[in-house]
């Protein structure tokens, strides 16, 4: 408990013995006044206790999760690190590229299929309205005819989002 904490239970203490001390008629016995503060007190030191340790336990939980809170995704990332690695040691052994390029094409789908179970999802651009909400504008070029202006010729890089928030803008060429 710091300092601050402290004044506010010696002022608390201080309250409640003279609420105490108003309510009760003078003629009541001294020891029940007494025994009655001391409950109270002991009440309120065990809450006081009880809530700084529930933000300490909360503090160290939120730090917890912050420090590992990626730890499922790169754990899921590993099978594909796998891949890729025996892929790179076979580069040299094989002659054919046919089964190089199927090789290279399943850890590719094998990684789509990972971002899309994680909520990872690419945002559709050629063809659609330029929305600077997704998109990131990196060229313009003059409009074919009159229903292209404004839409999205060609996209650059694709973008992304998480559970329907933006996490990389898809960077697009559009007419104008």
């Amino acid at each position: 408990m710091d300092k601050k904490d402290s004044k506010k239970e010696v002022e608390l203490e201080e309250n409640i013995t003279d609420n105490l001390a108003e309510d009760m008629p003078k003629d009541e016995n001294a020891d029940n006044l007494a025994d009655e503060l001391a409950q109270m007190k002991d009440a309120y030191l065990r809450l006081m206790a009880e809530y700084d340790n529930f933000r300490k336990r909360t503090i160290k939980e939120k730090a917890d999760l912050i420090k590992n809170g990626g730890e499922k995704v790169l754990s899921g990332l590993l099978p594909l690190q796998d891949d890729f690695q025996r892929a790179l040691e076979n580069i040299d052994k094989s002659k054919d590229i046919e089964p190089l390029k199927e090789g290279v094409n399943l850890i590719y789908n094998k990684f789509q299929t990972f971002l899309q179970q994680n909520g990872v999802k690419p945002i559709e651009d050629i063809g659609q309205t330029f929305d600077p909400e997704l998109h990131e504008a990196v060229a313009m070029i003059p409009a074919e005819n009159e229903e292209q202006k404004g839409s999205v010729v060609d996209s650059v890089q694709t973008g992304y989002t998480l559970n329907e928030k933006v996490i990389r803008h898809a960077k697009v060429v559009v007419a104008n």
